[in-house]
């Protein structure tokens, strides 16, 4: 009988890490491609929409595992403080690394085409549209497990995750189109 309490603890850390993943990675995709989406809409050159990508995708997604890390841990000094047991909290640690590492594993994928064109000069001048392909199936993924994991349907899952990061690219984009506009 303990071996079956053992488990379940097991498997209830392993959906705790996973919603952090989720977290971590639809953030991760949706902020990357609105930067991504934003320097299109400017017409930025492909360099500088890599540098701010990229800057974006390291502070951001630090920034989001610290954010976890310290609200998992304010938790539990909080459950500490009125004498509830933290001993089946998930880690504050791996709550914030799998939060960071989301973010940069699927915020990544926006910026995967504008890099491979730089990388070995491929001369594609639909890197925009390959991108947002690219994107549109990190959010199906993002969608696909955060349904899993919420135990919710799985096609409203995945449309809710792409409409949802499609908004905000798009308000990224329109931004990025009027502002160039207004200050070149």
């Amino acid at each position: 009988m303990a071996n079956t309490g053992n488990v379940g603890k097991v498997r209830q850390h392993l959906e705790d890490y996973l919603s952090e993943f989720v977290y971590g990675g639809i953030d991760g995709a949706v902020t990357t491609f609105a930067v991504v989406a934003g320097a299109t809409g400017a017409r930025f050159d492909n360099k500088i929409l890599l540098v701010l990508g990229f800057a974006n995708l390291i502070a951001d997604g630090f920034s989001m595992g610290v954010g976890s890390y310290l609200s998992s841990k304010a938790n539990q000094q909080l459950m500490v403080k009125r004498k509830e047991s933290i001993a089946d909290e998930p880690s504050p640690i791996i709550n914030g690394l799998s939060t960071y590492a989301a973010f940069i594993l699927i915020g990544l994928v926006p910026l995967l085409a504008y890099t491979f064109d730089l990388l070995f000069d491929l001369g594609l001048s639909n890197l925009f549209v390959i991108a947002s392909i690219l994107t549109a199936f990190a959010f199906a993924g993002i969608g696909y497990l955060k349904s899993r994991i919420a135990k919710t349907p799985v096609v409203r899952s995945v449309l809710e995750t792409m409409v949802l990061g499609a908004i905000a690219a798009s308000l990224a984009y329109v931004l990025g189109d009027l502002l160039e506009k207004v200050i070149a």
